[in-house]
């Protein structure tokens, strides 16, 4: 049953929906306007470009293809033989005010950067033979289990690695481990279209590494940021007609007060047509099967989530301080989505539990199929920093674990890229530190150290995986306890790629211990794989026992039993169990 307050929001959403038809003709055309804004090829070979500037005089275009310097074609109609693949150009912007700005097309489909260029340019992107898919999208998982990956950092040699790398080197290794993966931009602000991405490869090389990644079986999601965008002027959309207002709020309002960034404006026509377009445009042309969207929170609330603790209680879920604009605009993403792509995947990023972000939109919820459990990794790390093996209290971890709401898939992991992040270390590295260094061989004796970790990092991770949501997440690296942190090049650090890396080499080394945690989690993922505990309801917990440090309870048929005390075995240990029979045991300790 829907409350007044889910009503009302569904009520904002049809509203908003019927416009949208009623004004566009159907949102499959609307959302299809990437092909008909930036630069298109016309059925006589010509090409044209459209833009959306309404704080621009005129617009005109300039690059490699004119005769001299900063010549400049009308925005109407330029010839195609004038354009070639690869060429650079711009826009060049007459504002009201008289100024002459030099921009990039919110809609260009390939930007490049060189090494010694802190901003990207516009590359035209049309090969004469396209990359053609081979393979169609796999089936949706009944159990989502994540790889989250990052292509620049893919490789364990000190450079930035391309797509070409990580579909020869990092796939099979997803599907060895039985996952999906998700592919982030980056790790910073950046805008929505094609900026980042294509520091990795071309697009054709992106493309073919979603084909490959299909061909094995992989599901494939793409971080999606539509919280914010970069403050870039020159490659980015902010002052990009010369206000402060075309794609973003204007005024204090369209600024991220602790991120530098700009916030954007989901009441503007204009501005959800181009967001639309852009997850449109990442679904048809590179036919990616979801998205996980960032920093929801922000989108949310006009306070951002910022100098905020959500403590659960309703009201701070619903009131004046929501974004009702930003509500409606994810409430239309969901539905497009899921109306053209049944088998689509959303994920949101969200840190305040806002109620019904996971139900359907006809209940009035945002219609996502999962959402982030962020206070599981926060929790272990909290634990492992601050609190001795003997004293850890077992009934705030589970409470932890299973503190989410009903009905709402949730996705669960023990760390991310946020955990790995310099500033912060790995679960192994809390555990192990310097000896991972000097004591990860197998030629020579284990020390406590080390054993007590990687016991530890295995007891963790299975105990997350199986108790704590509907899916499970996995950042690169960290299933075989990658040493140390991630730091990408930086003027901090000489611009060094030795934190920017993955060394996977680790693991194919026999005698070292990494590759013992790696089978774990391969293992740990195929018995998901046969079990389905993360499609089952949720667990129950049968028995929480403080003093003696074990945790019982069953899911998906399964009785899980986990022992964390640090010194202490048990023989003839009773536990209840649902139903009388013979029990088939797989012992972590």
């Amino acid at each position: 049953m829907r409350t007044r307050n889910s009503f009302e929001k569904y009520k904002r959403f049809a509203e908003r929906l019927a416009q949208l038809e009623e004004a566009e003709g159907a949102f499959d055309y609307f959302t299809l306007s990437y092909r008909s804004f930036g630069i298109q090829r016309r059925s006589d070979n010509g090409l044209v470009l459209r833009e959306w500037a309404p704080g621009a005089e005129v617009i005109f275009l300039t690059g490699d293809f004119s005769k001299c310097h900063h010549a400049e074609t009308s925005l109407s109609y330029i010839q195609a033989q004038t354009l070639l693949n690869g060429q650079i150009y711009e826009l060049v912007v007459l504002t009201k005010t008289g100024e002459c700005l030099f921009r990039i097309s919110p809609w260009a489909k390939h930007v490049t950067k060189t090494l010694d260029s802190v901003t990207y340019d516009w590359t035209h992107w049309d090969p004469p033979q396209p990359y053609q898919f081979q393979h169609p999208r796999p089936p949706r998982p009944s159990s989502l289990r994540i790889y989250e990956a990052h292509v620049g950092i893919s490789s364990p040699e000190e450079k930035i690695a391309s797509y070409k790398n990580f579909t020869r080197d990092v796939l099979p290794r997803i599907k060895d481990l039985g996952k999906s993966f998700d592919l982030p931009h980056q790790f910073t602000t950046k805008t929505t279209h094609s900026l980042s991405l294509s520091r990795f490869g071309t697009p054709g090389d992106l493309k073919h590494l979603v084909d490959a990644a299909h061909s094995m079986g992989i599901t494939v999601l793409l971080d999606m940021v539509h919280s914010h965008a970069s403050s870039n002027t020159e490659d980015g959309l902010n002052y990009f007609d010369g206000t402060d207002s075309c794609f973003f709020h204007g005024c204090s309002r369209g600024n991220h007060s602790l991120w530098g960034s700009r916030l954007f404006n989901y009441s503007s026509w204009e501005v959800v047509r181009f967001l639309l377009s852009n997850l449109r445009w990442w679904m048809e042309e590179y036919h990616f099967d979801g998205f996980r969207f960032d920093a929801v929170t922000s989108m949310l609330y006009h306070h951002h989530g910022i100098g905020t603790s959500f403590s659960g209680n309703y009201s701070e879920y619903f009131g004046i301080h929501v974004d009702e604009d930003a509500l409606v605009y994810l409430m239309l993403v969901n539905h497009i989505l899921h109306k053209l792509y049944p088998q689509c995947i959303t994920v949101a990023e969200d840190v305040s539990g806002m109620p019904g972000l996971c139900r359907s939109i006809e209940e009035g919820g945002l219609g996502f199929d999962y959402r982030l459990t962020m206070a599981v990794p926060d929790k272990w790390i909290q634990v492992l920093k601050e609190v001795r093996d003997e004293d850890w209290d077992l009934e705030n971890i589970v409470h932890t674990l299973t503190n989410r709401r009903r009905g709402e898939a949730s996705i669960t992991y023990a760390e991310s890229h946020d955990q790995a992040l310099v500033g912060d270390k790995s679960l192994a590295f809390w555990l192990m530190d310097k000896e991972m260094y000097t004591n990860m061989s197998a030629l020579i004796a284990m020390t406590p150290v080390i054993d007590r970790g990687i016991q530890l990092h295995k007891l963790i991770r299975l105990l997350t995986h199986s108790l704590g949501g509907e899916g499970y997440l996995n950042f690169m690296g960290n299933e075989f306890g990658h040493p140390e942190w991630l730091d990408f090049p930086r003027k901090g650090n000489n611009e060094s790629y030795y934190y920017a890396r993955r060394q996977f080499n680790l693991v194919d080394i026999e005698h070292l211990r990494y590759r013992q945690l790696y089978s774990f989690d391969h293992d740990m993922n195929l018995t998901e794989d046969k079990y389905g505990w993360l499609a089952a309801g949720q667990a129950a917990v049968t028995t929480l026992n403080q003093a003696d440090k074990v945790i019982v309870f069953e899911r998906s048929n399964l009785l899980f039993i986990f022992n964390f005390h640090p010194c202490n075995s048990y023989i003839d240990y009773r536990v209840a169990v649902e139903h009388a029979g013979k029990v088939c045991l797989y012992v972590w300790e």
